[in-house]
C-alpha cells in the first residue's frame, strides 16, 4: 500500500526555473581539461605486427598467483561475470602483483573519451544507445587487457555493460560450437572512419581504416578458454557463406549476445572507481541515458595492443 503527504502552506510559493545557459555560465572550471580530447590533423601509419607475450603467463609459475588480493576484499558482481575489489593499491603494485593483476583479470571475464563534447553517435539514428563491441576488433593485433575510468561523471546514468563472451558460447549446443570453430570473419573499420569523415565524431581519421579476418571462435592464450569473437559493430560478414547464410548466422549470434542478460554485469561508476577487463574475450557497451542532463562524462582509457586472434588450430586466417 502507498502513501501520499501533501503539505498545505498559507504563503504564495513561486517557482523559478534555472535554463541550462545560466547553469552553464556559472560552471567552474573544468578540472581535467586538459585531458579532453583533441582531434589533431596528425596522420599515423599503419601499424606493425608485432609478437604479444601476455604477462598472465608468469603470473602462472607464481605459487599463489592471487597473492595481491592477501589483504584485499573481493565481492562477486555476479556467478558469470565481473568482481569488485576493494583494498588494493594499482599504482603501488609490484612487477609480480601487476602480473597476477592480468592473470585475474583473464580468469573473472570483465583512449580519451568526453561525451559532453564528442558524443560519437550513430546511437542518435537508433532507438537505443546499446551497442555491443569488442574495442577495434579491426586490428590485425586488436587490444587484450583495458583499463578504464572517468574524470567526470553524470549524477545518474552513463553505466556500462559488460558481457563474458565465454559464457555465452558455452550457452550454445557443442555441434553448434564445432561448426563455429571452422568459420572466420571480416571486421572493419571503414564505417567508423566514414562516420568521422562526414564532419561528426570530430571529423578526423587519423589512421586509414583496415579489413582483417579472425576466427568467430578465438582461444585465449594463457588460460586456453574458448570465446565467442564476433560484434554487431565491427563484424561485417562470415567469409565462405553465401550472403544470407552469413547474416542469418551473425544475427543470431548478436541476438544471443544481446539478451543473455544472465551472462552480464553492470557497472555503475563512482569516483575513483576503475575497470579492468579482457578486450579478447568480453563485449561492452556503454549506456548514454544521461544526454539530457548536459552532464560530462568524460573518461580515459588504455588500451594495449594484444596477439593476433588465435582460433582453431586448422583454421587457416591469411587469404
Amino acid at each position: 500500500m502507498s502513501t501520499t503527504t501533501t503539505l498545505e502552506s498559507n504563503t504564495p510559493a513561486t517557482l523559478k526555473l534555472r535554463s541550462a545557459e545560466v547553469e552553464k555560465k556559472e560552471e567552474q572550471p573544468y578540472r581535467y581539461a586538459h585531458l579532453l580530447p583533441h582531434f589533431s590533423h596528425d596522420h599515423y601509419p599503419p601499424l606493425t605486427p608485432f609478437e604479444h607475450v601476455d604477462p598472465g603467463h608468469r603470473a602462472l609459475s607464481h605459487p599463489n598467483p592471487r597473492s595481491f588480493l592477501d589483504n584485499a576484499t573481493v565481492v562477486e558482481l555476479t556467478p558469470s561475470l565481473g568482481n569488485e575489489v576493494h583494498g588494493v593499491s594499482l599504482a603501488n603494485l609490484s612487477d609480480e602483483g601487476r602480473d597476477q593483476l592480468a592473470l585475474e583479470v583473464t580468469r573473472v571475464d570483465p583512449s580519451p573519451v568526453d561525451a559532453k563534447s564528442t558524443f560519437n553517435f550513430e546511437i542518435d539514428e537508433s532507438i537505443t544507445t546499446t551497442v555491443w563491441h569488442s574495442d577495434v576488433s579491426y586490428e590485425l593485433q586488436p587490444p587484450g587487457l583495458t583499463t578504464f575510468f572517468l574524470l567526470a561523471q553524470p549524477t545518474t546514468g552513463g553505466d556500462t555493460l559488460f558481457t563474458s563472451q565465454v559464457s555465452t558460447l558455452k550457452k550454445l549446443s557443442p555441434q553448434f560450437v564445432a561448426f563455429l570453430r571452422t568459420l572466420k570473419a571480416v571486421h572493419s573499420g571503414v564505417e567508423q572512419a566514414d562516420f568521422s569523415r562526414s564532419g561528426r565524431r570530430g571529423g578526423v581519421v587519423r589512421r586509414e581504416p583496415v579489413e582483417n579476418i579472425h576466427p568467430v571462435v578465438r582461444r585465449h592464450p594463457v588460460t586456453g578458454e574458448e570465446a565467442l569473437y564476433v560484434n554487431r559493430q565491427f563484424t561485417r560478414r562470415i567469409v565462405g557463406l553465401k550472403r544470407e547464410e552469413s547474416e542469418n548466422i551473425l544475427k543470431f549470434l548478436y541476438d544471443h549476445i544481446d539478451k543473455s542478460a544472465d551472462n552480464q554485469a553492470r557497472v555503475k561508476w563512482q569516483p575513483g572507481t576503475v575497470v579492468i577487463w579482457d578486450n579478447r574475450i568480453t563485449a561492452h557497451s556503454a549506456i548514454i541515458d544521461y544526454k539530457e542532463s548536459l552532464e560530462r562524462r568524460h573518461g580515459a582509457r588504455i588500451t594495449p595492443q594484444a596477439e593476433r586472434p588465435i582460433g582453431a588450430p586448422e583454421l587457416e586466417l591469411d587469404p
